[in-house]
C-alpha cells in the first residue's frame, strides 16, 4: 500500500490538483465572507434559492453550447433583484419570494433538460460539483469573479456591517441602504454561481453558511469572527480535497462533512 504522505506530495505536482486548490481557496474566501453577512442579516437561505435558480441558467447554457456560467449568472441576478423587489413592495416575504424564484429557475432547468433528452455528465458536474476538473479557463473565471467580490466587500465593509446590525440606524446616518443592499445581493448571486463549479448546486449553501456559523460559535469580535470564518472555510476545503483525493470519494461531500465536523467541534468547545 502506498504511503499517504508520498501520494499527497505527488498530487500537488499535478496541474489539476493545483488548479483545484487555488480555485477552491479563492471561492471559499468570497463565500465565507458573504456567508457571515448573510447570517447576520438572517438571509442565509437565499443561497439555496439562488443556487437552484441558477440551475435553469446552467441547463440553458449547456443546451445552446455556451459557457453555462454566463446564463446562470444572468438568471441569478434577475432572481435576486426580483426577490428584493417583491420584499420591498410587500408583495411577498423574503422566504416566499425566494421560493417563487427557486421554483421558476428549477422548473426552467427541468424543461430544458426534457427538450435536450435528459441529463448528461456535464450537468451532473454542476449539480454535485467537480472541483478536480477545473481547467485554466475555469480558474481565470473563478479568480476574476472572486476578486470582484472581495474588492466590493473590502470597499463597503463598514457600511455592510452597519446595515447588518441595524438597518434603521444606518438609514439615519446617511448610508444608502437600498443601493448597497441591491449591490450586495448581486454580489451574493455572483458568489453563488462561481461556487457551483466547486461544490455543486446541491451543497453550495454549506460552503457559504458553515464557516461563518462555526466562527460565530466562538463569540469573538467582529473582525476576529470574519478572520476565523475565512480560516475555517479554507481549512475545511483543503482538508476535504486531500481526504477525497487520498481515499477516492466524492470531493464535495467530503468538503461539507469536514466543515460540519469543524462546526460540531467549535459548538462543543464554546459550551465547555
Amino acid at each position: 500500500m502506498s504511503d499517504p504522505i508520498s501520494v499527497l506530495m505527488n498530487l500537488f505536482n499535478y496541474q489539476f490538483f493545483q488548479n483545484a486548490v487555488l480555485g477552491g481557496v479563492l471561492v471559499t474566501l468570497a463565500c465565507a465572507w458573504i456567508g457571515l453577512f448573510l447570517i447576520l442579516r438572517k438571509e442565509s437561505m437565499i443561497v439555496d434559492g439562488l443556487a437552484h435558480t441558477a440551475f435553469g441558467g446552467i441547463a440553458i447554457g449547456l443546451f445552446f453550447s455556451i459557457n453555462p456560467i454566463i446564463p446562470a449568472l444572468l438568471i441569478s441576478a434577475v432572481a435576486v433583484l426580483a426577490i428584493s423587489y417583491l420584499r420591498r413592495k410587500g408583495i411577498a416575504q423574503s422566504d416566499s419570494a425566494i421560493a417563487v424564484m427557486l421554483a421558476i429557475g428549477f422548473s426552467t432547468g427541468l424543461i430544458i433538460i426534457s427538450l435536450a433528452g435528459g441529463f448528461n455528465v456535464e450537468l451532473f458536474s454542476y449539480l454535485f460539483g467537480s472541483i478536480l476538473t477545473i481547467n485554466m479557463g475555469d480558474l481565470l473565471t473563478v479568480s476574476l469573479l472572486s476578486v470582484v467580490t472581495i474588492v466590493f466587500l473590502s470597499l463597503f465593509y463598514k457600511e455592510l456591517m452597519c446595515i447588518s446590525f441595524d438597518e434603521r440606524s444606518s438609514r439615519l446616518t446617511g448610508i444608502p441602504v437600498e443601493y448597497l443592499s441591491v449591490a450586495f445581493n448581486l454580489i451574493v448571486a455572483l458568489t453563488i454561481v462561481l461556487s457551483i463549479k466547486i461544490i455543486g448546486i446541491i451543497l453550495v449553501v454549506a460552503l457559504v453558511v458553515l464557516p461563518a456559523l462555526t466562527a460565530l460559535q466562538l463569540r469573538l469580535s467582529f473582525r476576529k469572527t470574519m478572520l476565523t470564518t475565512v480560516v475555517v472555510g479554507v481549512v475545511g476545503l483543503i482538508m476535504g480535497l486531500i481526504i477525497s483525493a487520498l481515499y477516492d470519494i466524492a470531493t464535495s461531500g467530503v468538503i461539507v462533512f469536514t466543515l460540519v465536523f469543524i462546526f460540531a467541534v467549535s459548538a462543543v468547545y464554546s459550551r465547555l
